[in-house]
């Protein structure tokens, strides 16, 4: 089921209308859940990152097994020509993606070099400044590289993260903080996370347990830059629950404030609306 509106695909070497079927009930990809993708954004008229994006799905295919078969360069080419059809203004999810079509050994492997792409535009409007979210623990951790892809945006990831978010939704809460295995913070449930304490930004330290986005890596280098001193370090609960601010950093909404984490509040955040500001200047100065 799609999350946006006004849907346009390219499968099969052209473009279609709507969200159209793509997998085949025997699609390695459905019953065996070998599927990657990856998610960019325009905005304004700006499309930040996109051959990043485009370049991480593939390796998000390379490291699930199956083989990518789309350049990424090509692929930026073929998301500029879809996002030309839609109005001026419109945002849109930009989302590439693979998935194995047959399998090997009894149908578990997928096999090598037959991969399904489809790449699919959604118009979903980019949330306002000033929606922020609020935080919980959940009972459920991130893996780790030994017991699955941790080092691929992969489909057969999230229904660990919907247990998190349902957990949290169930608690009254919009997001959950996860723990590593270690009981390290790792992430949200659905984005990488930020605090500040007294002016200087921490985030979690990429340990191989989650996915160190896109998006995260154009804050941390705008803030330092702009002269913020950022600490990739191990974080727990309790840091956080002494934390000035906390905010979130994914492709989808680029920063989310965070208001409150169980019991603890944090009010307006300067350094949050810092990092947007310098995320969207930034962004504006990238060539179209």
């Amino acid at each position: 089921m799609a999350f946006g509106k006004n849907i346009r695909t390219w499968f099969d070497g052209t473009w279609h209308e709507g969200d159209i079927p793509v997998m085949r009930a025997a699609d390695h990809g459905i019953w065996q859940g070998s599927s990657v993708f990856d998610g960019a954004r325009m905005f304004d008229g700006l499309v930040p990152d996109l051959a990043a994006h485009c370049a991480r799905v593939n390796r998000s295919a390379e490291a699930l097994m199956i083989t990518p078969t789309v350049d990424p360069a090509t692929m930026v080419e073929i998301a500029r020509e879809g996002l030309r059809r839609y109005a001026t203004g419109a945002a849109v999810y930009v989302r590439p993606m693979y998935w194995a079509i047959h399998g090997s050994d009894l149908g578990v492997a997928p096999l090598e070099g037959v991969t399904g792409f489809a790449l699919c535009l959604e118009e979903v409007a980019m949330p306002a400044p000033d929606v922020a979210t609020t935080l919980t623990t959940t009972q459920f951790r991130r893996p780790v590289l030994a017991d699955n892809v941790c080092n691929a945006k992969a489909g057969c990831l999230y229904p660990n993260n919907a247990r998190m978010l349902v957990e949290a939704r169930r608690k009254g809460f919009g997001n959950a903080l996860v723990q590593d295995a270690m009981g390290n913070v790792a992430e949200s449930a659905t984005a990488n996370v930020f605090m500040v304490k007294d002016g200087v930004v921490f985030t979690p330290i990429a340990n191989g347990t989650f996915l160190s986005g896109i998006t995260r890596a154009r804050h941390i280098a705008n803030l330092r830059a702009a002269g913020v001193e950022v600490h990739e370090t191990v974080l727990t609960l309790q840091d956080f629950r002494t934390a000035d601010e906390v905010f979130l950093s994914g492709n989808f909404a680029k920063v989310t404030p965070v208001q409150a984490f169980d019991d603890v509040r944090y009010g307006p955040g300067p350094m949050t609306a810092r990092v947007r500001h310098l995320y969207w200047d930034w962004a504006a100065s990238e060539p179209l």
